[in-house]
């Protein structure tokens, strides 16, 4: 399966929540997409609840099942709260800090600015969006790509945006991972525990 590029308001409204960022399209139709989106609503099994979870972190976050899946394979492997980690790995990967720090408007153009060379990390430049960055790594904008208007325009609205586990410096376009964030910290409206009940079956 393709990475999903289909219509963002429509997964909003399937979920009632602005999964890919603001949407007039969910304020204005606050009830799922499609003919039936305003009739009764049925009740949802066990498993279906737990799937919809899952589903949701994946287009929050723009992971493919198979990305997805191994995340949580290596969170269960790792010690401590299963879906925490799960979580802290997602938070960790370089397009969301790229995002989080507001060099880029939304993670999919974070993906863009990775993948096509504009960011480095510790120096280095980095083209891979799942990288997983540590504590300490510097998370940059490449000289080179200082001036251009996508990033300017991002940083002039975003940058402001302050997460405790990230330190932003606004001359330098470059950040810094301070720590991993703990579960309060991440902002993301998901239940992780069913995403952990779903793949422990």
């Amino acid at each position: 399966m393709a990475r999903y590029t289909g219509p963002k308001a429509k997964i909003s409204r399937k979920y009632g929540e602005p999964i890919f960022g603001p949407s007039k399209a969910l304020q204005k139709k606050a009830y799922p997409p499609g003919q039936h989106g305003r009739g009764r609503k049925r009740k949802q099994s066990e498993y279906a609840i737990q799937l919809n979870e899952k589903q949701k972190a994946k287009y929050i976050y723009g992971l493919l099942e198979k990305q997805f899946r191994n995340l949580f394979d290596k969170a269960s492997r790792k010690g401590g709260v299963t879906g925490e980690v799960l979580l802290q790995l997602l938070e960790s990967r370089l397009d969301n800090v790229v995002f989080r720090l507001g060099i880029a408007p939304s993670r999919r153009a974070a993906r863009q600015l990775v993948t096509h060379k504009h960011i480095t990390v510790n120096g280095e430049v980095v083209n891979v969006p799942s990288y997983m960055l540590k504590t300490g790594d510097v998370i940059a904008v490449r000289e080179r790509s200082k001036t251009m208007e996508v990033v300017s325009s991002s940083v002039a609205v975003y940058s402001n945006r302050k997460y405790p586990w990230l330190e932003w410096s606004a001359s330098d376009l470059a950040g810094r991972v301070i720590s991993v964030p703990e579960r309060e910290l991440i902002p993301e409206n998901i239940n992780e525990q069913l995403i952990v009940e779903l793949y422990s079956k």
